[in-house]
Parts: C-alpha cells; sequence; structure tokens
C-alpha cells in the first residue's frame, strides 16, 4: 500500500505528496500551483516610473490649462487708430475668441499698440461657429480660415486621448508590476506631445491666413501664455515618454561602464 506513495522534494523546498494514478495527477496539479511565482518589480523601479508619469502628467496638465483659455494669440490695433479715449484688441484659441475694448491710458506710453489682454476693460468673448454650423469668424475684418483651426483643435484632442491611453498603460504597469504596459504608454506619449507641437504650428499658420485675409486695419499680433504652456507640454510628454523607453529596457544604458562585483560561492 505505502509502495504506492512516494515523497518528493520540489526546487522551493516544500514537501509533498505524490501517487500514482488519480492521487499522483492531483499531487502534480499541487505542486504545480506551488510553483507559481508572481514577477514584481522592485521598489526602486516603481519609484522611477512614478517619477516619469510625474513629468508625463505635468505635461498633461499644462495641455489641458492651455487647450482650455482663449489667449493663444492676442491681435492689437494700434491704440491711436480710433482717435479717441479706447482702443480695442482681441484674443482667441480653439474654441472662442474676445474683442476688448481699453483705455489708452491704461496702456503703457512706449508701447504703439493696444494692450495686453490682462489690463482693465470691456470684453465682448463668443465661441467660433466652425464645428457647428462650419462659419468663419471675423476678426477686425480679418477672416479665419476655419480648416486649419479645426486641424488644430482636432490634433489637440487627437493629443488628450493619447495621454488617457498612455496614462492607462502606466496604472496597469503600476498595479500588475508589469513592465510590458511601460512600451505602449511611451508610445502614447511621445505622439501625445508630437500631436500638441503640430497642433501649435498649424494654429500659427491659421493665424498668419487670417492676417492675411485683410490688411485695410493694421494688427500687430503675438502668440500668449497659452501657446508657450501647450508647447511646454509638449517638450514634457515627449520627455515622459523617453523616459518609459528607458525604464522598459531589461537594463540601464550606464550599468555596462559599472564594474560587476563576483558574488561569493
Amino acid at each position: 500500500m505505502w509502495s504506492n506513495f512516494f515523497v518528493q522534494q520540489d526546487e522551493d523546498g516544500r514537501i509533498g505528496v505524490a501517487g500514482a494514478g488519480q492521487a499522483g495527477g492531483l499531487g502534480g496539479m499541487k505542486g504545480g500551483r506551488g510553483q507559481r511565482r508572481t514577477h514584481k518589480m522592485s521598489d526602486s523601479q516603481e519609484g522611477k516610473i512614478k517619477l516619469a508619469f510625474f513629468v508625463s502628467i505635468i505635461g498633461v496638465t499644462l495641455t489641458v490649462l492651455g487647450m482650455g483659455t482663449e489667449f493663444w494669440v492676442e491681435l492689437a490695433q494700434p491704440k491711436s487708430f480710433s482717435g479717441n479715449q479706447t482702443c480695442q484688441m482681441a484674443h482667441y484659441g480653439l474654441w472662442k475668441g474676445c474683442i476688448r475694448t481699453l483705455w489708452v491710458a491704461d496702456i503703457d506710453p512706449e508701447r504703439e499698440s493696444c494692450g495686453p489682454a490682462e489690463l482693465p476693460g470691456e470684453s465682448n468673448c463668443t465661441y467660433f461657429k466652425f464645428f457647428t454650423s462650419g462659419e468663419n469668424a471675423v476678426i477686425f475684418k480679418k477672416t479665419t480660415n476655419k480648416n486649419l483651426n479645426i486641424a488644430s483643435a482636432v490634433l489637440a484632442l487627437l493629443s488628450l486621448s493619447m495621454m488617457v491611453m498612455g496614462s492607462i498603460c502606466i496604472a496597469m504597469a503600476l498595479s500588475k508590476g508589469e513592465q510590458f504596459f511601460l512600451k505602449p504608454a511611451s508610445f502614447c506619449f511621445i505622439l501625445s506631445g508630437v500631436l500638441v507641437l503640430l497642433s501649435v504650428l498649424i494654429f500659427h499658420q491659421s493665424v498668419l491666413a487670417l492676417l492675411s485675409s485683410d490688411h485695410s486695419i493694421p494688427l500687430h499680433h503675438e502668440l500668449s501664455w497659452s501657446v508657450a504652456c501647450v508647447g511646454s507640454a509638449g517638450a514634457l510628454l515627449i520627455l515622459g515618454g523617453l523616459l518609459f523607453i528607458i525604464l522598459s529596457l531589461p537594463f540601464s544604458p550606464w550599468q555596462k561602464c559599472l564594474p560587476h562585483k563576483n558574488s561569493a560561492t
């Protein structure tokens, strides 16, 4: 009876009983379950991933801040153009534009154009109709190019979707302890950064097209702080994606230069 059973010890030092026939199959299944190990990343590796993710999150925050504001560009008339005590300027972004009326006395005497937009004054803001009725906007007798404006907005929205996908991949990598998710996350963040920068470039082209549509009113234009936020966000997103690529490697590139220590036997 006892000759049908034998005692075996697995590699982990656990002792199991296995038998012939059905009992042996059950013992083998239990032994197989006992040999399964979970591969978790080290605490230092997890800390590096969280640091790179923090850099990417800053880029995401700056992107949302820049996309939601209407200070991408400022268009200012000469402050003496109206010939009275007020002057007009405009500023707009991806979704909305504003016409502001400022007091000439509040403007810096050395400044020739009206502005900046932070000065107190009356403001009239309206949303663009590019995405609803398809109408172009008219700003100081100049007409926008809706195709360029729509392309810039669509690229910005696509970049946001890639940021969400990248964030999901990082959340999966941290929760499951698998570095495999770092590679798709790096692709998503790098692509989102490139799309953000392309959105800024196309928006600048739309501003130039607006200025060239009419020359009856002289305007001074300059890109505002929203573009600075979005441009910085694109650089941070690309940097975060590159950091995830480095962290996804099986070894750090600089570890080749470090001397190897022989382990004691």
